[in-house]
């Protein structure tokens, strides 16, 4: 009853259920990228303000484009579930796809566009948290959080 009513005071209660979705649930529950690397190119550590969460990645590089990818995420489900998304397709891509995928999660969620497609499709779980402006930083820390590792 008191996290509900602490939640209560950030979510409508009857979105609960639409935001923390089974979709959210699945990926939250499958983080992958979990063993550590070796010798990673860079290693970052962010945590966001708002809500508290935190991630630290750690990844390699060739000319570029994520070659290897690890991560620790202290986050609610939502951003234990776009830490999950990260670590399944972001081998294989460049900084440029990294920050255009992260503007169009960013504009879900704050404007209700089209969420990703193709490769990160799977982020369209995240939608309904378009109203849960608090959780908007969790769901963009591992975004953030590879940008500035390939920064």
């Amino acid at each position: 009853m008191l996290a509900g009513k602490l939640l209560g005071d950030y979510i409508p209660t009857i979105m609960i259920d639409d935001i923390y979705n089974k979709d959210v649930l699945r990926l939250a529950a499958n983080i992958g990228g979990l063993e550590a690397l070796e010798h990673p190119d860079a290693k970052i550590s962010l945590r966001s303000p708002l809500c508290g969460s935190s991630i630290e990645i750690a990844l390699n590089t060739n000319d570029d484009v994520v070659t290897a990818y690890s991560q620790k995420i202290k986050a609610c489900a939502l951003g234990q579930a776009a830490a999950s998304v990260m670590a399944n397709v972001v081998i294989g891509k460049s900084k440029d796809d990294i920050q255009s995928v992260r503007d169009q999660v960013e504009a879900m969620l704050k404007e209700g566009s089209a969420a990703p497609d193709g490769d990160w499709a799977q982020l369209s779980a995240l939608a309904p948290a378009k109203d849960a402006k608090p959780r908007h930083g969790a769901i963009l820390l591992p975004f953030d959080a590879v940008l500035k590792a390939l920064g």
